[in-house]
């Protein structure tokens, strides 16, 4: 089985059972708020352009190794989403392969390693504290209460300041991977570099500088019907078409 599928496993169990076996400790759990399950498109990296060979190397090389162990990534999974659900018809983060992107990103910045392992930590140890298990085995209810504390920047409290830093964190890191997928084009109407029509100078800014247009040279070059025809020079370098 290979590291998808045994993610893939353990969400499922935690979907059909409400618990993934990693702690005995179930006395706060609510049986009738078991959790969803959770699984994720992969990130697309079939991608071939905007990258030089060395970049495909270095993206290749990264993209065949793991840093996060699997339950590291499925709590990193559940928070991207709680940050960005599937609430629209373009989809959230899960639905753009926004996990992978965060591991991506930690493998290629060292700077992102230690707060997310240490995050993902925090977040364990609070919820362990606070509702007798881990983050991935607690209810969704008391996973979004866990959030609702540290989604606020502007909290003074000195207990809750790693968690917040954290998930600041996460949330910059999942709008981020989202938006710069096909599916967080969409969802912002973004079309990229698409070629418009011109038609030539308006004829008003024509008449003001005493200019116009010699029909023949009119005809090639702004004839809309013509647009897709690549030019043809003569030796003289006379335009043919």
């Amino acid at each position: 089985m290979n590291r998808r599928e045994t993610l893939k496993a353990l969400l499922l169990a935690s979907a059909s059972s409400g618990l993934i076996a990693t702690t005995g400790c179930t006395e706060n759990r609510n049986p009738n708020d078991a959790g969803k399950q959770i699984t994720w498109t992969s990130l697309d990296s079939s991608y071939s352009y905007g990258r030089t060979a060395v970049e495909r190397i270095h993206d290749e090389n990264l993209l065949k190794q793991s840093y996060f162990n699997d339950h590291e990534l499925v709590t990193i999974a559940i928070l991207c989403d709680i940050i960005l659900p599937a609430e629209n018809p373009n989809g959230g983060a899960l639905d753009a392969g926004v996990p992978d992107f965060v591991e991506f990103i930690a493998k290629e910045r060292e700077n992102f390693k230690l707060p997310l392992r240490g995050g993902v930590m925090w977040l364990d140890n609070h919820s362990t504290e606070n509702y007798g298990a881990n983050f991935v085995n607690i209810t969704e209810s008391q996973r979004i209460e866990i959030c609702d504390a540290i989604a606020y920047p502007e909290v003074q409290d000195a207990n809750l300041k790693p968690g917040i830093r954290f998930f600041s964190l996460m949330r910059d890191l999942t709008l981020t991977g989202y938006y710069t997928t096909e599916l967080g084009f969409k969802d912002l109407k973004y079309e990229g570099n698409t070629p418009n029509v011109w038609d030539g100078v308006p004829e008003t800014v024509l008449r003001r500088h005493g200019k116009q247009y010699d029909d023949k040279w009119l005809s090639k070059c702004v004839d809309q019907s013509r647009r897709e025809i690549l030019a043809e020079w003569d030796d003289d370098m006379n335009l043919i078409t």
